[in-house]
Order: structure tokens, then C-alpha cells, then sequence
């Protein structure tokens, strides 16, 4: 907690920080407060308009800090403009302005428990209860989002922008897997206030795929979420996996007031129930998410009520510990008055609700040394710097690797082996760099240079100008066809199970693949005489082998690793040509007119096709019985204009394979059950959709059903 010696108030203050005592006159605060504003300016500006932040959370919080402090010591001098006073960025003039129904407002930060009791002290005196019931709820770490829908149906979504006025992005919000386009009931008007995050998992597949072909890399899965939701073209966005949790409502037509008093209902546990819609507006904010999740929203389940200090400190520690082990980020806990009238009587600052505080986790970094810079080579040939650390134990688990991704991150972190540095987890999930300790340096340390052969084949490397990575150019590489394997038996691409690293490596050492299609001429008998393996497992693996020649045709492109080429761009790919040999004959042009493929991966494509040695792949594959078509959409289709909700395990296939052949046939897989749904395809532990379909009289089928109904 800050501490203020004041001597002599109208020219000087003498302050403790970090230990030392400094004695600051007016002219002297004047300058800092000016220094810190244009810094947190300058990082605003690059963490929500840019979605590049130049520095971490933790680090921006400390300089926010110590503005809100000087300006508390010397408020003749915080301007009307402070960045204290306001929210977030600016709303971006690619996207048409939004305005809010109503402010929708920062939080203030709590960094211990110090600082919760103080804002506990300032709700008690404030005119809260002595012990005031607290909703604790995690902070996600995403962008915040107002939606509005009206008559049930979602019609405008905006980011937060300065907190009054933010940016239309309905398209790439609509692409959002488990959001309903449609309410459950119809309410004239109910804005919504949620936030918009990616999953690490998610996050670590888009960064990978952007590693791979040379692009930029989000820094965090904040970044990431930020970037994909202000795409021009929502079919981008539409690929990137978005997720969203909403949690306040901003406006509301349709429902009563609720009463002035506190409605006790909900207990800590508070579970998911199918009750009707109270004609009321819910009273608390445990009947707020009760209420949204009736709607058929989705909520973080991730929340507990809490009263008193010892309640709330517990479950801090207990959320931070967790943290680990949830699919997504999160920094921290938000504390909020659970009583909306209370709520009401408190208000806010111009920046800030009083009635809710942001407790930020401390970030979780380490110190360790690089041991040494090793090369990974790539499917496409990349070459990836990995720095070899002494383990060290970060964020619940050892780390001794971590990407340093290409030359131009060594060269800007100034990375050495033998140097002291400093990392922590992007996303919670990836070992990173942060900086490196120059102070600690003794002489010692080596600089790294990237090789120019390859150090598995010893074939010749080079960078492409405008490309980060150096490539292998031996297409023959071992480590290129090992990766290459490995990514086309990947669940995305031709999902191959039975095939992992073990198998793959054994059937390259023994020389019975060469080849991608080399998989499709492999022999019960090979299989099974691997070590470890048998006739059991050969014959499974020959199965899901046979069974991957029936997968649609951007299964197969995807797998192929066309560079540039991922699940979206081969989806478009598959759908705007008949066959792989029409896709094969069309030029640049042709497919940089397909909208949402772009120039770069329409040359990529054209240059892989032209290859001789792809073009003998293809036909080696077309020997062995894949799948060639195209899914252009078909006006006459067999399932043309049904729409089908999928709930449960299929046999012998995946969701996804599922959905392709839905779509090829010309109908449409959507989330959630409506009185519009044609059909619920209902496998093994379908949950409570099959409930809801009943309610509805949707008719509900099984795997062999629709089998009859494709034909």
C-alpha cells in the first residue's frame, strides 16, 4: 500500500517508494504526471486499438498506478483528459460506430487483500452492509462486447470502444460457436454485455499455424481474440474459434422492474436450471446469469458467492491455484455487489463502477538460463529456434523448452546462450522469453547465429525477403516428411488414429513409407510384425486408414500442407471447384476471386500444384481410392434447406465429418435447437438437447438415418 509523508502540502511531498523516500515538488509531479500520461497513452493505443501491446499487464498496471497515485497526491493537476478518467481506446474508423445503451465502464484493481478490504471499507461507508454479499467471477481475458437483440433475434454487436461508443462487428460476432442468433423468448429489447476470449488451446493452434507460414504471432490469446473479431472478412473470424461468456445486462424492454429490496434465492452452488423466465429483472446478479442461461446464453460456471474477507480470500487462493487447469485465460477474480439496488445507490466514478473491483493475480514469471539454441525443422521446411532452458518450475508445471520462434525475436531480445532471462507461460500454456537479465551478465554468454544448412538433412536453408523463417529447401528432407506425416494423420486433416509419432517413426525407419500415399499401401502383415504392435491394432489401423478415403475433399487439402492453405482456406477451395482436378487447372486469378483466400494463398496453391512431384502425389493418392470431389453446394441436394443440430457420439465418425457431409448434401448444422431445426442427429450421451427436441416435436434421428436420407 502507497504511504504520503506530507510536509509542507501546497509545495512538497515526501513519498516512500520501493523503500526510498523521495521529496517531490509541484513542478517536479507536474513533469512525471506528463511523462506517465503520454506512456499509458502510447500503451492504451497498442493494446486496444492495435492488439499489439508493447509491454505486460503487469507492467501497465504498475504505471497506471503510479499515475492514479501522483494525481491523488497533486489533484490540481490531473487534467479532464487523464487516461485515469477514461476507458480503454477509441473506436476504430474501419468499423461504423456503435453507441452503448449505456457507459460501459472499466474496473478498478485490487493487487492484494489489502486493497480488497480498503474497497470494502469504501462500500461500508458508502452506506453498504457491514458484510455485503459479494458475486465473485472470473476476470476473462478477452475483449468485452455489447450485444443487443431484439424480438429475440441478435442484431448489432460492438466492442467496448472509449466506453460510450465502440465498433460494429455483428458479421464476426454471429460466427461464434454456442452463441444463439435467437433467444428462447422473445423480448423486445435485452442488451447484453459479455466478453469475447479464445481458448488456449485454440490460441496455440492459431499461433502454430501462423508460425508456420511466417506470419506475425499473437502475443497472448487476448490479442489473438482481439485481432480475429475486428477481421474485415468475418469468414476469417469465422476460423479462429472465438468463444464468449455474458454475464450483465446494459438495457432491457419487456420485463418489470425488480423490487428495491435483496432477493436471497441462490446458494453458492448455483447450478443451471430450466424454470421459466421471471417476468421480473433479476434483483441480483446471481439471478442475472441465472436469467441469462435460462435465455439460452452461454455463462461462465467458473463464480461463487462470497461474504466477508475470509470467504473471499479463500477463494482467491483457491481461483489462482486453478487457474491452471481451466481451457482458457484468465488474470484474475471480479468482485461485485451482488444487490443490484445497492448497486444502484453507490453509482460509479467516471471511469469506474464503485460496487465492483478487479483483483489481478500476480504474474507468474521465472528466471532461468539458456543452456542452449537448438533447430526444429518444419513440414514446410521452417526452421525453429527453441531455447534449451535449466528446468524450472513455472505456473504448475517444469518448464525446460520455450519457441523463440525466428532470427528477428533472437535479435531483438538480444538473446544469448548462457544468458539469465526472464519467462513466463503466453496464454498460460507457452514457455516464453520475456527479456533477457543483462544485468546479470559475466562475459560468457554466446551469441546465436540461425545455420545455413539444414541440421537434419544438411541440405541448404535460406530466407525468403519479407519472411521471417529460414527454410530447408530439400523437399526430401527426413524432418520435413516426418512433420509432413504427422500433420496429414492429424484429427484436422485426415484423422488417422492409430498413427502417432511412435508409429509413424517406425514405419519411416523401416522404409515402408516414403510418401504421404505410401499410408494407403501398407499391409496387415508390415503393421503388425512393428515392434509393440499386433494383428489387434494393424487391422484398427488399417480401418481408420480405409475409412479416412471417404473424408470430403478439404479434409484432404488441409492435410496436404499446402502452405498458407488451413482448415478455412480449403474449405473455400473444395467448395468452388468440382473436382481437385478443376482446382488443379485454375490459375492465380481464378482463385484470388474466391472470396476470403487472398493473393498469397491463391500463388501458394497455384506453385504446389504445379510441382511435378505434388501432381504424382495426387495421382498416386487418386490410385488409392481418396476422395477427389468438390462440395460446391448443390441446389438439389438431398438435405437442401434442412437445418440439423448434432448432440452426442457418432459411430465410426467425428462432429466435424459429420457436418461435411450435412453441408455437401446442402443442408445446414447449426448450435442450438429451434422450432426451426429440421432434425436433431442424436449419437451416444446426447445430453439435454434430446429434451428440448421432444418439447418441440423436432424430429430426432440416429447415424443410420441419415445415412438413408444422403442417398
Amino acid at each position: 500500500m502507497r504511504k504520503h509523508f506530507f510536509h509542507n502540502r501546497s509545495s512538497l511531498i515526501k513519498k516512500e517508494i520501493m523503500g526510498v523516500y523521495l521529496i517531490m515538488d509541484k513542478n517536479e509531479a507536474q513533469a512525471k504526471i506528463s511523462e506517465l500520461t503520454k506512456e499509458v497513452l502510447l500503451h492504451n493505443k497498442a493494446y486496444y486499438e492495435q492488439d499489439a501491446p508493447q509491454i505486460s499487464d503487469a507492467d501497465y498496471d504498475k504505471l497506471f498506478a503510479e499515475l492514479q497515485g501522483l494525481e491523488a497526491d497533486w489533484p490540481e493537476l490531473v487534467k479532464a483528459d487523464s487516461p485515469t478518467r477514461r476507458v480503454g481506446g477509441v473506436a476504430l474508423a474501419t468499423f461504423a460506430p456503435v453507441r452503448h445503451p449505456q457507459p460501459m465502464l472499466s474496473l478498478d484493481n485490487a493487487f492484494d487483500m489489502a486493497d480488497v478490504a480498503a474497497w470494502l471499507g469504501r462500500l461500508r461507508k458508502a452506506g453498504a452492509a457491514d458484510e455485503p454479499e459479494l458475486m465473485a467471477e472470473l476476470k476473462m481475458d478477452g475483449l468485452s462486447v455489447a450485444l443487443t437483440y431484439e424480438n429475440g433475434l441478435l442484431t448489432v454487436a460492438a466492442t467496448r470502444g472509449d466506453g460510450q461508443t465502440g465498433e460494429n462487428v455483428t458479421a464476426n460476432v454471429l460466427t461464434i460457436s454456442g452463441l444463439p442468433h435467437r433467444l428462447n423468448q422473445p423480448l423486445p429489447l435485452l442488451a447484453l454485455r459479455g466478453e469475447v476470449f479464445m481458448s488456449k488451446q485454440a490460441f496455440a493452434e492459431l499461433n502454430a499455424e501462423r508460425e508456420e507460414a511466417g506470419e506475425p504471432l499473437f502475443a497472448n490469446p487476448r490479442n489473438a481474440a482481439a485481432g480475429s473479431l475486428r477481421q474485415l472478412d468475418a469468414r476469417v473470424t469465422a476460423g479462429r474459434k472465438l468463444a464468449i461468456f455474458l454475464y450483465d445486462i446494459l438495457a432491457y424492454q419487456g420485463l418489470q422492474p425488480a423490487p428495491a429490496t435483496q432477493v436471497e434465492i441462490f446458494n453458492s452452488k448455483l447450478t443451471t436450471h430450466n424454470s421459466k423466465l421471471p417476468h421480473q429483472a433479476p434483483a441480483t446478479q446471481a439471478e442475472t446469469l441465472e436469467f441469462l442461461m435460462a435465455l439460452g446464453l452461454p455463462v461462465n460456471q467458473e463464480r461463487r458467492l462470497l461474504q466477508g474477507e475470509g470467504e473471499i480470500s479463500a477463494y482467491i487462493a483457491g481461483a489462482q491455484e486453478a487457474r491452471h487447469t481451466l481451457p482458457y485465460d484468465t488474470d484474475g477474480l471480479v468482485l461485485k455487489l451482488n444487490d443490484m439496488a445497492a448497486r444502484q445507490s453507490l453509482g460509479s466514478t467516471t471511469r469506474a463502477p464503485r460496487w465492483a473491483v478487479a483483483y489481478k493475480f500476480p504474474p507468474e514469471e521465472a528466471q532461468t538460463t539458456v543452456e542452449d539454441i537448438i533447430i526444429g525443422v518444419g513440414r514446410t521446411g521452417a526452421l525453429t529456434p527453441t531455447a534449451v532452458l535449466t528446468p524450472t518450475l513455472l505456473a504448475g508445471s517444469m518448464v525446460s523448452r520455450a519457441t523463440l520462434h525466428n532470427e528477428d525475436m533472437i535479435r531483438e531480445k538480444d538473446i544469448r546462450i548462457g544468458d539469465r532471462v526472464l519467462i513466463h507461460k503466453a496464454g498460460d500454456v507457452i514457455p516464453e522469453v520475456i527479456r533477457v537479465l543483462t544485468e546479470q551478465r559475466d562475459g560468457t554468454e554466446r551469441p546465436f547465429t540461425m545455420p545455413r544448412q539444414c541440421p537434419e538433412c544438411g541440405g541448404p536453408a535460406s530466407r525468403q525477403e519479407n519472411e521471417a523463417a529460414w527454410r530447408c529447401l530439400n523437399p526430401a528432407c527426413p524432418a520435413r516428411l516426418r512433420e509432413a506425416l504427422l500433420h496429414f494423420v492429424s484429427k484436422k486433416a485426415m484423422h488417422i488414429d492409430g498413427l502417432g509419432p511412435a508409429v509413424l517413426l517406425q514405419l519411416l525407419e523401416t522404409g515402408l513409407v516414403g510418401d504421404l500415399a505410401d499410408l494407403y499401401t501398407l499391409q496387415e502383415t508390415d503393421i503388425a510384425a512393428l515392434p509393440r504392435l499386433g494383428e489387434k491394432s494393424a487391422a484398427n489401423l488399417l480401418s481408420a486408414i480405409d475409412a479416412s478415403k471417404q473424408l470430403p475433399l478439404s479434409r484432404l487439402l488441409t492435410a496436404l500442407g499446402i502452405r498458407y492453405v488451413g482448415e478455412r482456406a480449403a474449405q473455400l477451395l473444395s467448395q468452388s471447384f468440382a473436382d481437385i482436378d478443376e482446382l488443379m487447372a485454375a490459375d492465380k486469378e481464378r482463385l484470388t476471386a474466391i472470396g476470403g483466400l487472398g493473393e498469397k494463398i491463391a500463388a501458394a496453391a497455384v506453385e504446389w500444384f504445379a510441382a511435378a512431384a505434388n501432381r504424382e502425389l495426387i495421382e498416386k493418392l487418386r490410385a488409392a481410392g481418396l476422395n477427389m470431389r468438390g462440395e460446391k453446394k448443390s441446389a438439389d441436394g438431398p438435405l437442401n434447406g434442412m437445418s440439423f443440430v448434432i448432440s452426442g457420439a457418432l459411430p465410426g465418425l467425428s462432429r466435424d465429418e459429420a457436418k461435411s457431409l450435412i453441408e455437401e448434401a446442402g443442408g445446414q448444422v447449426v448450435g442450438s435447437i429451434s422450432k426451426k431445426t429440421s432434425y436433431l442427429l442424436l449419437g451416444e450421451k446426447g445430453g439435454s438437447k434430446a429434451d428440448k427436441a421432444r418439447a418441440l416435436n423436432i424430429p430426432i434421428i440416429g447415424w443410420e438415418d441419415l445415412q438413408g436420407m444422403l442417398v
